[in-house]
Parts: C-alpha cells; sequence; structure tokens
C-alpha cells in the first residue's frame, strides 16, 4: 500500500506528552508490580509496595489532566474505515476507562488496609474506603484482574499502531510520536 498522507494530522505537544507520560507510568507500575511482595493481611506499605502507591497516584493525576485535556482539545479524528473507526474508538475508551478504574480500585483497596495514598509523597489523597472495609478489600481483587485486561488493551492498542505502521502504511502512529 502506499503511504497516506491525507492523515499528517499529528496530536499537539501536551496529548503527545501526556500520552508518553501515562506510558512510561504504566510500564513502572507493572515492573513495579511483578516484582513487589505479595500483599497480605499484615503487610506494611513499604518499599515497593510504597512506590506502587506512589505511582498509582500519579496515573490519576496525570490521567485526570488527560481526560480534561482531551475534552476541551478533541483530536481530528484520523481517517478509517468505519469498521477500524468503531474497533479505536471501543479501545481508547476502554483504555482511558480502565487508567482510571484499576488506580482507584487499588487505592480504595489502600485505604482499606489503612494505608495512606499520597502524590509525590507529598499530596494526601482522602481515603475511598474506609479501614477494614469489605467492598475496599474486594476492590483489591477487581484491581488485579482489570490489571490484566488493562496489559491485554495496551498490547492491542501497541499491535494496532504497528499494524497501521507496517501493514496499512498508514500515518496513524506518527500521528502520536
Amino acid at each position: 500500500m502506499v503511504e497516506n498522507r491525507s492523515q499528517s494530522y499529528v496530536h499537539g505537544p501536551v496529548a503527545r506528552v501526556l500520552h508518553w507520560l501515562i506510558a512510561s507510568l504504566i510500564l513502572a507500575q507493572f515492573v513495579i508490580g511483578w516484582t513487589m511482595p505479595d500483599v497480605h493481611r499484615d503487610t506494611l506499605p513499604s518499599g515497593e509496595i510504597a512506590w506502587h502507591l506512589s505511582v498509582g497516584a500519579a496515573i490519576v493525576a496525570v490521567m485526570l489532566i488527560r481526560i480534561i485535556w482531551r475534552i476541551t482539545h478533541t483530536p481530528k479524528p484520523a481517517e478509517l474505515a468505519p469498521a477500524l473507526a468503531l474497533v479505536s474508538k471501543a479501545t481508547h475508551l476502554l483504555l482511558y476507562l480502565l487508567l482510571i478504574v484499576v488506580p482507584l480500585a487499588g487505592w480504595a483497596n489502600a485505604s482499606a488496609r489503612g494505608w495512606m495514598v499520597n502524590l509525590l509523597g507529598i499530596v494526601p489523597y482522602p481515603a475511598l474506603a474506609s479501614k477494614g472495609s469489605s467492598v475496599g478489600m474486594t476492590l483489591g481483587n477487581i484491581h488485579s484482574v482489570l490489571a490484566w485486561v488493562l496489559l491485554a488493551l495496551i498490547a492491542l492498542h501497541v499491535a494496532a499502531a504497528l499494524f497501521h505502521r507496517f501493514v496499512l502504511r498508514d500515518s496513524v502512529l506518527q500521528r502520536m510520536l
């Protein structure tokens, strides 16, 4: 296929920085999550667990900024076939949803354990659940399951970007580079 130059629109610098900042935070979060010790009833939030809470707090803050930016700066849609446009819209919606729900579920679980969640170790976040809350503890299990769903969705997102670049040979990937 010949390069499609009609999609030369590029996201603005703020959208690109927010995208890659979230990507970096998510990568760090998965590495920390895989290397941190298992969380049990008497586990204290130190070491990698404290880092996991801190990075999660940063993800919440950056996603809030990103959502506000997206609402106030709607990107020009890529010129895609209707089926691809639908899949793209659904994937992006699910990514945004999971990038909010997964850290909020983790935050609620931390609150139920009596742990403080702080942005950059400075700005305390309010508790989302009372200490010992069964809902907050259940959200910890949901947090773990949805994190794997998020990882699968991210893999799909990356695969789609590479598909656009190397199979369709359009400029969809370049919009975010």
